[in-house]
């Protein structure tokens, strides 16, 4: 009877502290530094992808390729070169080259109203909306870096979790065997532990493998089919309340995504400014050499030629470059009304997930274990049967699992609100309790 009161003390403290060590870490946040080659935090996997991401390199040859753009359209007209060769092969005395006239001349466009400038100026808004498209989905990837990661956080935590329900499954089939081999509970108890020990050694290898693709998920943000690390280092536990509103709001217009408006709009102005100076016509200098081979003179040539836009004057052009810059000033309002309620979206679901962990650790969490702890207690007297054990015990274990689910969607809504502001949330410091104590996170 007292290795049976022993066994069931350890399966009652074994319940009690069956999370990780993370989660007595009220100082540490989701970045932790790594010394350890096998593993990667938080930073490690954002430079990589920074480096490697196979989309972001995409976006960069973008970028580049509008530099080439605008430096093409700085280039000078090339000059032209033209030779003709009159009154030859003919007949009598035009026979040969006997009265030949040789033309051999040079001309240049010369633009005028601003046209190079103008192409100018489109090339170098374009390169800037490049990019400022590249710096947005810059953004993008370290959100998915920041998403990806703490979802393998997750799953380790879960595998964890995991593996202290089936050493609790252990220890608790132990205990009843040894009840049934007493003569005190029939043995048909034994079977249903047995079978829910089973349950959970399923449910882990489900979780395994929920890790290993969540571990692909965070690898492929970088470009690699398999993951290179062992498992990632960070802290899922450390939460603190959303800085206030008034200080993140402002700060979306800021960002590359809004910028990149900005800089469209900006490109079709540039546009309108380089049709309308297509209204003013280009002329063409000409000037060159002619050999009269039956007088034996020469003479110089020039000239000058101009079109005259008595019907084209890029009339068509100019209307369509103007509504263009129309349709994107008011995309731009849109853009920016939709920013700000993706954002107050965003900011929302922050306030609601760490709302939601903490009443989860604070309440939820400490009620479930009562409970368990009274159960099994009582199941030891024989006062409750197996399935209000087995239903405590199930209740206790998800709401851990859930507490996880909370800490895991907390992270992720200060992913989304940091891409959308364009920066990393400053968190306050937590206020010390009455005692000295800092709060429990």
């Amino acid at each position: 009877m007292k290795c049976l009161l022993i066994l069931w003390s350890f399966v009652s403290v074994l319940a009690m502290a069956s999370f990780s060590p993370a989660f007595a870490e009220p100082d540490g946040t989701l970045h932790i530094e790594n010394n350890s080659p096998n593993n990667i935090s938080l930073q490690q996997a954002s430079a990589k992808a920074l480096l490697k991401n196979p989309i972001l390199s995409a976006f960069s040859q973008e970028v580049q390729a509008r530099s080439a753009r605008t430096l093409q359209s700085s280039l000078l007209p090339n000059p032209t070169l033209s030779i003709q060769v009159g009154n030859a092969f003919g007949s009598g005395s035009f026979g040969g080259f006997r009265g030949a006239e040789t033309n051999v001349q040079v001309g240049q466009l010369i633009e005028l109203g601003g046209k190079r400038s103008a192409r100018i100026n489109v090339g170098k808004a374009a390169e800037e909306l490049a990019g400022w498209d590249y710096d947005s989905k810059r953004l993008e990837v370290l959100m998915n870096v920041h998403k990806a990661f703490v979802n393998v956080l997750k799953m380790q935590h879960s595998v964890s979790l995991a593996e202290d329900m089936i050493e609790l499954g252990n220890n608790f089939f132990e205990a009843v065997s040894q009840r049934v081999k007493a003569g005190k509970i029939a043995s048909i108890e034994q079977i249903k532990a047995k079978v829910a020990l089973s349950n959970f050694k399923i449910a882990l290898e489900k979780t395994k493998q929920d890790l290993k693709q969540a571990k692909r998920q965070l690898s492929r943000t970088w470009g690699d089919a398999n993951p290179g690390f062992e498992k990632v280092l960070g802290n899922l536990f450390k939460i603190s309340p959303a800085p206030p509103i008034e200080t993140l709001q402002p700060k979306i217009l800021q960002t590359p995504s809004f910028k990149l408006w900005e800089s469209a709009m900006k490109q079709r102005q540039a546009e309108v400014k380089r049709e309308r100076s297509k209204r003013i016509p280009n002329i063409t200098l000409s000037g060159g050499y002619r050999r009269l081979e039956q007088s034996d003179d020469n003479a110089v040539t020039f000239g000058l030629s101009i079109p005259l836009q008595f019907f084209n004057r890029n009339q068509g052009a100019i209307a369509e470059a103007q509504h263009n810059l129309s349709r994107i000033q008011e995309e731009k309002r849109s853009a920016e009304i939709e920013m700000t309620q993706t954002f107050l979206n965003a900011y929302q679901t922050l306030v609601l997930a760490h709302s939601r962990a903490q009443t989860l650790q604070t309440e939820i969490l400490p009620s479930a274990q009562q409970v368990f702890d009274g159960v099994s207690e009582g199941y030891r007297f024989g006062k409750f049967g197996f399935l209000e054990f087995l239903d405590s015990q199930k209740t206790y274990f998800t709401a851990k699992q859930q507490y996880l689910e909370s800490l895991a969607n907390y992270h992720f809504a200060v992913a989304d609100v940091e891409s959308l502001i364009g920066e990393p949330l400053v968190f306050a410091e937590p206020k010390p309790m009455p005692n000295g104590e800092k709060p429990q996170q």
